[in-house]
């Protein structure tokens, strides 16, 4: 898979992540606990958050990525 691929899709997953939070948010202030928007919005971005942390759990473990300590000493 292509390194910038790679990129694409993680940056695509937050982009959806924030805008299921925002979501929620407008819905929220919106509504005022008259529907379930809210809670179906939020839902989504737990189910998103997981599945983006499992996703590259996956890639880790298949070793399409390699983690690396982040200021870590390359010697």
């Amino acid at each position: 898979m292509n390194e910038s691929l790679k990129i694409l899709l993680v940056v695509a997953f937050l982009i959806v992540i924030v805008w299921n939070l925002g979501a929620g948010l407008y819905y929220m202030l919106v509504d005022k606990g008259q529907s379930k928007r809210t809670v179906n919005a939020l839902t989504r971005r737990i189910a998103l958050s997981v599945a983006l942390i499992l996703l590259v759990v996956l890639a880790i473990y298949m070793g399409w990525i390699t983690p690396h300590g982040v200021g870590s000493n390359p010697n």
